[in-house]
């Protein structure tokens, strides 16, 4: 059995709001591991306790199975059908509704993409839930500019921070900062664009999680780690060209 709503939120943790519609279940020791994305945008998501034996699950259409789960409610039941090695429906189960979804063959999704862990950084910076909710409504108050740029500097006291800056690189555009200072900054003169609507749906995937680590290396690879007690969530976002 596991919870609707704890399944929702590891779905919605590699999914992304549409960002990343296929993807590999890995279930081991009952631990799922979720590998998502491709190059430059990858995701990592892991629950600890997920009750169905080891296997691979092909989910080719992460939307329905989101549309199919939205009926359900409370405490769902998991099972699989296989065909000798290969699973090919997931049942989920509740109270009042019995669902099927049809799994794809995990050969057709190819070979997930990951990156090593950094060995150095340029900085590292805790965030928490209101920075989160800050730099959501930041986004959102600029809807339509997919641009954000991440620098670091110093405030008036020469303490070192580091500033989210959303909007367009004219000098004409409108444009909002977002300072957050207390990290282990090395470098005080960086200035890396990423795309701010993938890095709005990573934090707004996580605003359940209890902490936020936020961590940039020296090739401009941006991370973020995500943990609670029951999910752990990763991501590497490239720099824009």
């Amino acid at each position: 059995m596991i919870n609707k709503v704890k399944l929702t939120s590891l779905i919605s943790k590699y999914y992304l709001n549409g960002l990343n519609n296929q993807a590999k279940w890995r279930i081991k020791n009952n631990q799922l591991t979720i590998y998502a994305g491709e190059s430059g945008k990858v995701c990592k998501v892991v629950l600890k306790d997920f009750p169905l034996g080891d296997g691979e699950l092909g989910i080719f259409d992460t939307g329905k199975l989101s549309k199919l789960m939205s009926i359900t409610s409370g405490d769902l039941m998991l099972g699989v059908e296989k065909l000798k090695s290969i699973f090919t429906k997931l049942y989920i189960k509740d109270s009042h509704f019995d669902l099927t979804y049809s799994l794809a063959d995990v050969l057709i999704l190819g070979k997930n993409i990951w990156y090593d862990e950094p060995q150095d950084y340029n900085f590292k910076l805790k965030l928490n839930s209101e920075d989160i909710d800050h730099l959501i409504k930041a986004k959102n108050a600029l809807g339509e500019v997919e641009n954000m740029l991440i620098r670091t500097t110093t405030d008036l006291d020469k303490n070192p921070i580091c500033e989210f800056i959303f909007g367009d690189n004219t000098g004409f555009s409108n444009k909002i900062t977002y300072q957050i200072g207390g990290g282990d900054i090395k470098d005080l003169e960086l200035e890396i664009p990423y795309n701010s609507s993938i890095f709005k749906d990573i934090l707004a995937a996580n605003k359940d999680q209890e902490t936020c680590i936020l961590t940039l290396s020296s090739k401009s690879t941006l991370k973020l780690d995500f943990k609670s007690p029951d999910i752990e969530s990763e991501y590497f976002l490239a720099r824009n060209e």
